[in-house]
């Protein structure tokens, strides 16, 4: 019955040692899959600054054909700026609507414990 049992736990454990390797082994590959992905956003985020730019140059062009360049620079500048206004005060609002609902969920855990607290003092 002993030795029945060795066998048992030794095949046991070979088995578990098995299991976590397999489970290393694929982790390592989905964090290098991750790695990859989130190296081709970065790229892709770079580039679209550069093409985002290169919009900005050619709507800059094709104002100044119209009218004078420093004109034409100066309103594609202040649109750009208005643009960038507008995001801030948008994300403004968001911080605002986030330090609120963070506030709430603190008063929530609060009513939970003293609710706890009430039930074992009965």
């Amino acid at each position: 019955m002993g030795e029945l049992f060795t066998r048992i736990t030794t095949k046991l454990t070979s088995l578990l040692r098995g299991e976590i390797e397999l489970i290393k082994t694929q982790l390592k590959e989905k964090v290098s899959r991750f790695a990859m992905a989130i190296a081709l956003f970065a790229v892709a985020g770079v580039l679209a600054l550069y093409g985002l730019g290169w919009l900005f140059f050619a709507a800059y062009a094709g104002i100044a054909v119209a009218l004078p360049a420093w004109l034409a620079a100066l309103i594609v500048g202040g649109g750009l700026l208005l643009i960038v206004g507008l995001l801030a005060l948008l994300g403004k609002g968001q911080i605002s609507k986030a330090n609120a609902a963070r506030i709430k969920a603190g008063e929530n855990v609060k009513l939970d414990l003293e609710a706890v607290k009430e039930g074992v003092s009965r």
